[in-house]
């Protein structure tokens, strides 16, 4: 499988972006989940993932996010629950395989379920979208740890981890899993992608 390359990718946010702000916004951030997945990556016990792939995914993650703009640069908050299925079709269209399309449709949360989808009655197909690959659960966790939300911000484990409580304990000890996975990720100094220091701190997390 061909994996496209940094350059590629970019090239792909700058077509879908509506605005100039709509893509730094989305494309830093993709930026920053891959810097924090590369650091992770550096652990020995990682040493067997597809570096290539996990960086193609954490930088195509979020593409569908441009779909939810509309004319006049506005956010559609209420469905932007979609935006991994949208992202999905992005690459579709654009003749990427499944195994690249699913970072965005399986990403969301800790993974979405059926159940979930019907119990609050998520404006999605009745299916499961849980990350699978090793890949796919690396790109999904580094995701947790910076939002794009004004201003966008880096969250530690805890503090995600505070978020997803009212979700349900299972999506805790979902999170606590990929923790022990793939272990806590040093947030503390600058994280490739952003300048430098964090940013500030906020629970709003919209990753």
């Amino acid at each position: 499988m061909r994996i496209p390359g940094p350059a590629e990718i970019q090239a792909l946010h700058e077509k879908y972006a509506p605005t100039t702000e709509a893509f730094t916004l989305v494309h830093t951030h993709c930026e920053i989940v891959w810097g924090i997945a590369e650091q992770l990556l550096s652990a020995p016990r990682l040493a067997h993932l597809d570096a290539d792939l996990v960086r193609a995914g954490c930088l195509l993650h979020d593409i569908g996010v441009y779909h939810l703009y509309d004319a006049e640069g506005r956010l559609d908050h209420p469905n932007y629950i979609r935006h991994g299925l949208l992202g999905h079709e992005i690459l579709q269209a654009e003749g990427f395989p499944e195994t690249l399309r699913r970072f965005c449709s399986h990403h969301t949360g800790v993974g979405l379920t059926r159940h979930d989808i019907v119990s609050q009655a998520l404006p999605l197909p009745h299916a499961d979208y849980l990350a699978v690959t090793e890949e796919e659960r690396l790109v999904m966790y580094a995701d947790k740890f910076h939002t794009k939300s004004r201003p966008s911000a880096f969250l530690s484990p805890d503090e995600y981890a505070a978020h997803i409580r009212r979700f349900g304990e299972d999506k805790v000890t979902a999170f606590e899993a990929l923790r022990a996975e793939f272990g806590d990720p040093d947030l503390s100094g600058p994280v490739p992608g952003y300048a430098a220091g964090g940013g500030a701190r906020t629970s709003a997390v919209r990753a």
